[in-house]
This record gives C-alpha cells, structure tokens and sequence, in this order.
C-alpha cells in the first residue's frame, strides 16, 4: 500500500507526493478523515487525486494511502430497493452512523453484510460451468429473482454447493479450476470504469415499448438503445424521465440524480415508494435502484454517480434482463468534468469543457445495448440508457447537447413553449427524430399491423405541412386558406390535441397499449381521408369541421382497453355516418 503526503489543494484537486506506487484510477484515503478521491493523473511520484467529499480544512502535509484497487462497486443481493450517493454507499447506513447531517469519510459497506439471503443451486457438484453461468438464484424482491453469477475469469467443475441462508460474504460455491480451487460467494466487485464484457452486440431492432404516444409511434428507442432528453428549465424532462420509469417495458430501473437540485431528488424518493408498478402491482421501488447525487455535494463524485449506474445496470443485464437506466442529467457531470479540467490547468475546449468530452459521453453511452451475456446458456440481455441534457437557455448548440447527439440515436427535443401551453409530453414532433425507425419497421409491421409505419409517415406529414401553413395563417389570415388547406389544419390539430397530448396524471390516459396507439391512429386519419374525399365530393366544409364524432375520437384515448375494439367500431360507423350527412347542409 503506498502512502503520500499532500502537497496542494483546490477545491476538490489535492495534489499529493511520494505516491510512485500507485497507479491511475486507484482509490485513495485522503488526510486523517479518511476522505474518498481516486487517482486521475500522475507525474513522477505526485498524484493528482479528485477528491469526492468536501476538501475545506485540508492543508499541506496530511497523508494520502492509497487502496491499490480501482474505483469498484459491489455486486450482488441488496442492490434492489437501495438508495445510494454517487460512490455506492447506502445513504440509510450513513444516517445511522453519522445522523441528519453527513459527516465527512464516512465508511459503510455498499451491501449489507449482516444479512442474510436464502440461496437456491440451479448446478449441482460435477459440473462445468464457466464465467457468466448461473450456479443459483435468491430471491430479492417480490418482483426480482437475482441470478448468482460465476465471476469474469474463472472456469471450471463444481467442487461444492450451499443451498441455505447465507450472507454476501460467505461461500456459496467452490470451483475447481487450473489455478486451483476458488470459493465463491454471492457478492462481486467490478471496476466501474470498465464496461462489463458479453459474447455480442445484437441490432437494434425491437422497441422499448413506453406507453407514451409520441415516443412509440413516432420517435421509438430500440431495447439497447440510447436517447437524449434535452430541453430548457421547466419543459419537463424529469416528468418524462418518471414516466419511462413507471411504464416503459423494463425489468429492472436504475434513475440516477446526477446533481439534481435536492427537491427533484426528494420527489422521486417520495414517490417511487409509493407508485403502484403497473406491471405487478407492488411497489415500483421492488425492481428500482436510485442513486441520488444532489447538486449540493461535492462536484467530483458526480462523474463517479455516472459509472456506478451504469455498472450496476450491465449487471442486471447480463442476468438477462431489460434494463432501463435513466441520468439525470449529463450537463452536470459535464460541468464537474470542466471544473476538474479547469484545476488540472488543462487546455480548455469549447465554452471552457474539457476537449476530451466527446470521447468521455461516447464511452458512456457505448456501454448500452442489446447483448448475448457471458456464459453457456446464451441470456439476451437489454440496457437502454436515456439522458436527460439540461442546455443552459435551452440552447442546444451548446458542447454537452452537441456531443450528446453525435453519439445517441433518439433525440427528444423538448419545447418550453409546448409546456408552456400545458402540452405533455413537450416533444416537439418537428425537431426531434429517431434513426431506429428504420430498423424496427419490420417489427412494427409484424407485431402490431402492416400498415403502422405507412400510418405514422401520413401524421408525421400532415404536422409537417401544418408547420408551413401557420406561416401563411400568420401573414394573411385563416381566411385565404383553400377548404383542403383548412381541412389539413384541423386534422393536424386533431393528431396534436387528440393522439399527441397525453395525461400522465389520468388513470387510463397514462399507458396506452401499441395496439390502442394504432387504432387512434387510425382514427385521426379517418376522419381526415374521409372529410377530404367528401369535401372533393362538393360536401359542406362547416358541416365536416363541426361533426360531433370529434368530440367522440378525441374522448376514445380515455377508453379502457378491454373496450377499445367494440368503441373504435361504433366511432367508426358514427364518421361514416356524418360525413355522409355533410351533404346538403349549406355553408352558414
């Protein structure tokens, strides 16, 4: 273990001497307190060390040890249902030690060891099994059975196995392997700056259902896919990021709060608990992993909150399980990057960030992916990762959001004027976009129905073509429009109030299945081909805009899903109706 003094501080850079033993990336205890940094630079024997607690009262001259170890966190039962600060600690445990107020170089176990799970072989002695097998399972919540897995690395016979009660830290299993025997316990440590390994990558071709209208059909994330949230102070970022949580198609959640102001932190632990899951009927926090990061702690461990994440998420995965990670948000993990560049007096890039922020955001956002996990049996394992962009402004031209969509997939462009007019999601449908669509078109023609994606393209165009002629509206009026100019402006205003507006507070309203997203589809666009046809026909304009089957095709996204097929029907046979009705009625 090699020691050091320290020989400068500032802020949360403490440079230290005498550490030529150490090695980048290694933990190291700073002074008496025992605080937590990890080594990010080294130059002959003096260690530059990100310090992640609060350096005020440091000085010259206290010692730094370090661990020899790099950054890790603990894997294994416990994970589920923790809440924990950027560097894995359980802020439960921290309380206990150190009451309300957080002390500094608290040490708690990241799993608890006290605890005991009950364990239950799926191999038996005489076994082969090798890195990534299952040897057996424990039960964690209600929801989530964790799958004991044999470490990266070894390969071997099942010498021994427990079946019992059993804490993380006792040996379930012994493996014989060429280096001799090893003992196996329910816990594993991962280095977090390393992505964990698989067999393969697959293609993207299959959604992540959401339930939310305007992400599934028009801007779908493939399972394994990454997206980008980006949108001004108030558009609703962190409301989109609650909704993916509670509803998306995920086995697993993992939110991370990367310097989140403490109140957003405080609602999603308010609420998470107490939010029904859907999908089971238990409590959401069942399947959920927080890590809160408020933008009151130390800068440094924002970067670290990240990797934890996402370690944790490509553990799960690799148990095959679709996992959902949701950061919240990258900006400021950016910012810690920039102010630890700032104190390493490296050169600066654009707008003051560091000029390898580029390549930091594409390794994290390159750890997501649809995979064939390590061992025999060929698990297919999902991680989708979705990160909330705060631009100052809302000025996406800025570094972090500009990084952000060179490397990610899916862009979500929120619009402070769609909140504005209470407009949720604020998806603004004209900026954003998705490069999985094509991927998934056969998907989506197959499993849902063969006309879906030609469905889509005609609303996508309609928005597209009201876009143009609300300049013309606001030049000359609504007047000088031609009757099948008209007629677009208010189908196209039928897919935004009726089809693209969702409540998420509303029971009903929240979720809607792919198959009901397809026949509001269907819907909208009736009403449009219909009217058209009819107003070809030399039917009356007034009569089409003013049926009162709107009314009715609007109200059918708060229809139940078992009655979603018998109401389509009679809403169907209501437009059919009217519009034949339309005739004869003369302009008033």
């Amino acid at each position: 273990m090699s020691t050091g003094t320290i020989k400068k501080v500032a802020g949360p850079l403490v440079i230290a001497e005498g550490m030529r033993d150490a090695n980048m990336f290694d933990v190291v205890r700073v002074s008496n307190q025992r605080l937590i940094g990890e080594i990010i630079e080294m130059h002959g024997d003096e260690a530059s060390i990100q310090v992640y607690e609060e350096t005020s009262g440091l000085g010259p001259g206290e010692p730094v040890e370090s661990t020899n170890v790099p950054m890790s966190v603990e894997l294994g039962p416990g994970l589920i249902t923790s809440i924990y600060d950027g560097i894995q600690r359980p802020l439960d445990d921290i309380m206990k030690v150190s009451g309300n107020n957080l002390k500094r170089g608290v040490e708690v176990a990241s799993l608890k060891r006290d605890k005991k799970w009950e364990f239950v072989p799926v191999v038996k002695v005489g076994d082969e099994v090798e890195a990534g097998d299952v040897i057996g399972t424990v039960q964690e919540t209600i929801v989530v059975q964790q799958k004991i897995m044999v470490p990266y690395g070894i390969k071997g016979t099942v010498k021994e196995i427990r079946s019992g009660e059993y804490t993380v830290e006792e040996v379930v299993a012994v493996i014989t392997t060429a280096e001799g025997d090893k003992e196996l316990t329910m816990m594993q440590k991962w280095p977090v700056r390393k992505g964990r390994p698989y067999v393969k990558k697959l293609p993207p071709e299959m959604p992540l259902v959401t339930g939310q209208r305007v992400v599934d059909t028009f801007f779908p994330i493939a399972k394994g896919g990454v997206a980008a949230v980006p949108g001004p102070f108030g558009s609703g970022k962190t409301v989109i990021q609650h909704q993916l949580a509670k509803w998306a198609e995920a086995d697993i959640v993992v939110y991370i709060g990367c310097g989140e102001r403490g109140n957003e932190m405080t609602d999603v632990l308010n609420e998470f608990p107490e939010l029904k899951d859907p999908k089971t009927g238990e409590s959401l926090m069942e399947r959920t992993v927080l890590i809160a990061n408020t933008s009151d702690m130390p800068v440094a461990a924002r970067e670290a909150s990240i990797y934890t994440g996402i370690t944790i998420a490509e553990y799960f995965r690799d148990m095959g399980y679709s996992v959902a990670l949701m950061a919240d948000s990258t900006s400021r993990w950016a910012e810690a990057l920039r102010e630890m560049s700032g104190r390493l007096e490296e050169m600066p890039g654009e707008e003051g960030y560091p000029a390898y922020l580029g390549s930091r955001l594409a390794q994290f956002y390159e750890r997501a992916g649809h995979v064939i996990a390590l061992g025999q049996e060929g698990r297919e394992g999902a991680l989708s990762v979705i990160g909330a962009v705060s631009p100052p402004g809302g000025d996406i031209s800025e570094p972090v959001s500009q990084a952000t969509l060179r490397i990610v997939k899916v862009f979500w462009g929120l619009d402070s004027a769609l909140a504005y007019k209470r407009h949720f999601p604020a998806i603004n449908w004209l900026t954003s976009y998705s490069l999985y669509v094509d991927n998934m078109r056969d998907w989506f023609n197959n499993e849902v129905a063969s006309d879906w994606m030609d469905d889509r393209q005609k609303m996508m165009s309609l928005l597209q073509e009201e876009a143009e002629l609300e300049e013309i509206v606001k030049m000359v009026g609504m007047d000088a429009l031609s009757p099948t100019d008209r007629l677009k402006m208010e189908a196209a205003r039928s897919i935004r109030e009726d089809f693209l507006h969702q409540n998420s507070f509303h029971e009903v309203d929240t979720y809607t299945s792919l198959r009901k997203q397809y026949l509001m589809m269907k819907l909208v666009l009736a009403f449009y081909e219909e009217a058209s046809e009819a107003l070809q026909k030399g039917a009356s304009m007034q009569a089409l805009i003013g049926m009162a089957v709107r009314e009715r095709i609007g109200r059918y996204k708060y229809t139940l899903d078992a009655d979603i097929e018998t109401e389509y029907e009679k809403i169907m046979n209501e437009l059919h109706a009217e519009v034949a009705g339309a005739f004869g009625k003369e302009d008033f």
